[in-house]
Protein backbone atom coordinates (compact mmCIF):
# COMPACT_ATOMS: atom_id res chain seq x y z
CA UNK A 1 0.00 0.00 0.00
CA UNK A 2 0.95 3.33 -0.62
CA UNK A 3 -0.14 6.78 1.54
CA UNK A 4 0.22 10.29 0.51
CA UNK A 5 -0.53 12.25 3.60
CA UNK A 6 -0.70 16.15 2.25
CA UNK A 7 -0.10 19.01 4.75
CA UNK A 8 1.62 22.08 5.64
CA UNK A 9 3.85 20.47 8.41
CA UNK A 10 5.54 17.59 7.13
CA UNK A 11 8.24 18.16 10.66
CA UNK A 12 5.22 16.59 12.53
CA UNK A 13 5.43 13.28 11.36
CA UNK A 14 9.72 12.83 11.81
CA UNK A 15 8.91 11.26 14.95
CA UNK A 16 5.85 9.01 13.71
CA UNK A 17 7.69 7.83 10.80
CA UNK A 18 10.60 6.80 12.93
CA UNK A 19 8.99 4.31 15.67
CA UNK A 20 7.72 0.54 16.80
CA UNK A 21 5.09 -0.92 13.94
CA UNK A 22 4.80 1.83 11.66
CA UNK A 23 8.74 2.08 11.19
CA UNK A 24 8.94 -1.52 10.90
CA UNK A 25 6.37 -1.42 8.50
CA UNK A 26 8.26 0.81 5.91
CA UNK A 27 11.62 -0.87 6.22
CA UNK A 28 9.91 -4.09 5.44
CA UNK A 29 8.11 -2.16 1.78
CA UNK A 30 4.55 -3.27 3.32
CA UNK A 31 3.30 0.12 3.26
CA UNK A 32 5.03 2.96 1.73
CA UNK A 33 4.29 6.42 3.35
CA UNK A 34 4.82 9.75 1.54
CA UNK A 35 4.78 13.15 3.12
CA UNK A 36 3.58 15.55 0.92
CA UNK A 37 3.73 19.58 1.53
CA UNK A 38 1.13 20.82 -0.90
CA UNK A 39 2.42 24.65 -0.38
CA UNK A 40 5.31 23.43 -2.77
CA UNK A 41 2.53 22.97 -5.33
CA UNK A 42 1.21 26.68 -4.74
CA UNK A 43 1.70 29.18 -7.58
CA UNK A 44 1.51 32.32 -5.81
CA UNK A 45 4.95 33.99 -6.17
CA UNK A 46 5.25 33.89 -2.20
CA UNK A 47 3.54 30.11 -1.83
CA UNK A 48 0.63 31.21 -0.03
CA UNK A 49 -2.17 28.55 0.55
CA UNK A 50 -4.39 30.61 2.21
CA UNK A 51 -7.02 33.71 2.52
CA UNK A 52 -9.68 35.78 3.94
CA UNK A 53 -13.04 34.63 3.24
CA UNK A 54 -15.73 35.70 1.04
CA UNK A 55 -18.65 37.06 3.29
CA UNK A 56 -16.13 37.97 6.47
CA UNK A 57 -15.27 36.00 9.55
CA UNK A 58 -12.28 35.47 11.60
CA UNK A 59 -9.17 33.22 10.86
CA UNK A 60 -7.79 32.14 6.68
CA UNK A 61 -9.20 29.81 4.76
CA UNK A 62 -7.21 26.98 2.56
CA UNK A 63 -7.57 27.90 -1.03
CA UNK A 64 -7.79 25.09 -3.99
CA UNK A 65 -4.97 25.49 -6.36
CA UNK A 66 -2.67 24.14 -3.94
CA UNK A 67 -4.36 20.96 -3.30
CA UNK A 68 -6.27 20.17 -5.92
CA UNK A 69 -3.17 20.48 -7.89
CA UNK A 70 -1.17 18.38 -5.25
CA UNK A 71 -3.75 15.89 -5.12
CA UNK A 72 -3.97 15.40 -9.27
CA UNK A 73 -0.39 14.77 -9.49
CA UNK A 74 0.05 12.78 -7.17
CA UNK A 75 -3.75 10.33 -8.31
CA UNK A 76 -4.01 7.76 -9.93
CA UNK A 77 -6.56 5.01 -11.17
CA UNK A 78 -6.20 3.23 -8.00
CA UNK A 79 -6.12 6.54 -5.10
CA UNK A 80 -9.14 6.69 -3.01
CA UNK A 81 -8.81 10.12 -1.41
CA UNK A 82 -9.54 11.08 2.08
CA UNK A 83 -10.85 14.60 3.40
CA UNK A 84 -9.80 14.97 7.09
CA UNK A 85 -12.87 17.38 8.67
CA UNK A 86 -14.55 17.83 11.70
CA UNK A 87 -18.20 17.17 10.07
CA UNK A 88 -16.95 13.69 8.31
CA UNK A 89 -18.26 10.48 8.50
CA UNK A 90 -16.95 9.56 12.37
CA UNK A 91 -13.54 7.26 12.24
CA UNK A 92 -13.56 3.52 13.61
CA UNK A 93 -12.31 -0.39 13.00
CA UNK A 94 -15.06 -1.18 10.74
CA UNK A 95 -14.26 2.16 7.77
CA UNK A 96 -10.03 1.30 9.19
CA UNK A 97 -11.25 -2.38 7.38
CA UNK A 98 -12.33 -0.86 4.04
CA UNK A 99 -9.55 0.91 3.48
CA UNK A 100 -6.93 -1.37 3.95
CA UNK A 101 -7.97 -2.68 0.81
CA UNK A 102 -7.05 0.03 -1.19
CA UNK A 103 -3.70 0.00 -2.75
CA UNK A 104 -2.99 3.67 -2.77
CA UNK A 105 -4.88 6.17 0.03
CA UNK A 106 -4.58 10.17 -0.31
CA UNK A 107 -5.19 11.79 3.15
CA UNK A 108 -5.74 15.33 3.12
CA UNK A 109 -4.91 17.78 6.15
CA UNK A 110 -6.98 20.52 7.10
CA UNK A 111 -5.05 23.68 8.73
CA UNK A 112 -6.26 27.12 9.73
CA UNK A 113 -9.97 28.19 9.52
CA UNK A 114 -10.73 25.85 7.10
CA UNK A 115 -10.65 25.23 3.48
CA UNK A 116 -12.65 26.21 0.69
CA UNK A 117 -15.31 23.72 0.41
CA UNK A 118 -14.76 23.33 -3.62
CA UNK A 119 -12.08 21.38 -1.80
CA UNK A 120 -14.53 18.23 -0.88
CA UNK A 121 -14.87 17.55 -4.67
CA UNK A 122 -11.49 16.13 -4.88
CA UNK A 123 -12.93 13.43 -1.54
CA UNK A 124 -13.84 10.11 -1.76
CA UNK A 125 -14.49 9.63 1.36
CA UNK A 126 -14.42 12.75 4.41
CA UNK A 127 -13.37 11.79 7.97
CA UNK A 128 -13.46 13.08 11.60
CA UNK A 129 -12.06 11.12 14.31
CA UNK A 130 -14.11 12.43 16.90
CA UNK A 131 -16.46 15.26 18.16
CA UNK A 132 -13.51 18.12 18.96
CA UNK A 133 -11.15 20.10 16.93
CA UNK A 134 -7.97 19.94 16.19
CA UNK A 135 -5.29 22.51 15.60
CA UNK A 136 -5.36 20.71 11.69
CA UNK A 137 -5.42 17.16 10.81
CA UNK A 138 -1.85 15.92 11.07
CA UNK A 139 -2.83 14.01 14.29
CA UNK A 140 -5.96 12.37 12.64
CA UNK A 141 -4.03 11.52 9.59
CA UNK A 142 -1.13 10.19 11.73
CA UNK A 143 -4.55 7.94 13.86
CA UNK A 144 -5.62 6.77 10.72
CA UNK A 145 -2.28 5.60 8.85
CA UNK A 146 -1.30 3.66 12.07
CA UNK A 147 -4.91 1.99 12.43
CA UNK A 148 -5.04 1.08 8.75
CA UNK A 149 -0.96 -0.19 8.34
CA UNK A 150 -0.93 -2.41 11.44
CA UNK A 151 -3.75 -4.04 9.46
CA UNK A 152 -2.28 -5.16 6.39
CA UNK A 153 -1.18 -8.64 5.84
CA UNK A 154 3.00 -8.91 7.49
CA UNK A 155 2.56 -6.16 9.76
CA UNK A 156 1.47 -8.16 12.99
CA UNK A 157 0.41 -11.42 13.61
CA UNK A 158 -3.11 -12.84 12.72
CA UNK A 159 -3.81 -13.63 15.99
CA UNK A 160 -3.19 -10.50 17.83
CA UNK A 161 -5.82 -8.71 15.36
CA UNK A 162 -8.11 -11.29 16.10
CA UNK A 163 -8.38 -10.85 19.43
CA UNK A 164 -8.22 -6.68 19.84
CA UNK A 165 -10.89 -4.35 21.03
CA UNK A 166 -13.45 -3.49 18.39
CA UNK A 167 -13.47 -6.80 16.59
CA UNK A 168 -17.50 -8.30 16.41
CA UNK A 169 -18.35 -5.11 17.88
CA UNK A 170 -16.68 -6.06 21.40
CA UNK A 171 -13.94 -4.69 23.55
CA UNK A 172 -10.94 -6.73 24.80
CA UNK A 173 -10.70 -8.88 27.67
CA UNK A 174 -8.41 -8.12 30.08
CA UNK A 175 -4.80 -9.52 30.34
CA UNK A 176 -2.33 -10.64 32.31
CA UNK A 177 1.18 -11.31 33.09
CA UNK A 178 4.26 -12.26 35.48
CA UNK A 179 3.88 -12.25 38.68
CA UNK A 180 0.77 -14.03 39.14
CA UNK A 181 0.35 -12.44 42.77
CA UNK A 182 1.50 -8.84 42.53
CA UNK A 183 0.78 -7.19 46.04
CA UNK A 184 -1.87 -8.89 47.24
CA UNK A 185 -3.91 -9.13 43.56
CA UNK A 186 -3.98 -12.48 41.87
CA UNK A 187 -4.57 -13.22 38.22
CA UNK A 188 -8.07 -15.59 37.55
CA UNK A 189 -7.31 -18.65 38.27
CA UNK A 190 -9.10 -19.72 34.70
CA UNK A 191 -6.31 -18.18 33.37
CA UNK A 192 -3.50 -20.83 34.97
CA UNK A 193 -5.49 -24.10 35.34
CA UNK A 194 -4.47 -25.11 31.26
CA UNK A 195 -8.03 -25.83 30.68
CA UNK A 196 -8.22 -23.05 26.96
CA UNK A 197 -12.09 -23.82 26.72
CA UNK A 198 -12.78 -22.68 30.02
CA UNK A 199 -9.98 -19.92 29.32
CA UNK A 200 -11.98 -18.98 25.88
CA UNK A 201 -15.42 -19.21 27.47
CA UNK A 202 -14.11 -16.55 30.46
CA UNK A 203 -12.74 -14.04 27.88
CA UNK A 204 -15.65 -13.90 26.18
CA UNK A 205 -18.01 -13.66 29.07
CA UNK A 206 -15.75 -10.74 30.04
CA UNK A 207 -15.62 -9.02 26.46
CA UNK A 208 -19.31 -9.13 26.68
CA UNK A 209 -19.31 -7.65 30.20
CA UNK A 210 -16.79 -4.92 29.52
CA UNK A 211 -18.42 -4.23 26.68
CA UNK A 212 -21.88 -3.68 28.16
CA UNK A 213 -20.57 -1.39 31.48
CA UNK A 214 -18.33 0.85 29.40
CA UNK A 215 -19.19 1.08 25.69
CA UNK A 216 -23.06 -0.64 25.96
CA UNK A 217 -23.73 1.36 22.66
CA UNK A 218 -21.24 -1.06 21.30
CA UNK A 219 -23.76 -4.06 22.02
CA UNK A 220 -26.65 -2.23 20.10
Amino acid sequence: MRIDILTLFPSMFDGFLNESIIKRAVERNIVKINIVNFRDYSTDPHKKVDDTPFGGGSGMVLTCQPIFDCVESLKTKDSYVILLTPDGKTYNQKIANSLKVFKHLIIICGHYEGFDDRIRLLADLEISIGDYILTGGEIAAMAITDSITRLLDGVISKGSLESESFNDNLLDYPVYTKPRDFRGIKVPDVLVNGDHKKIDEYRKSEQLRITKEKRNDLLN
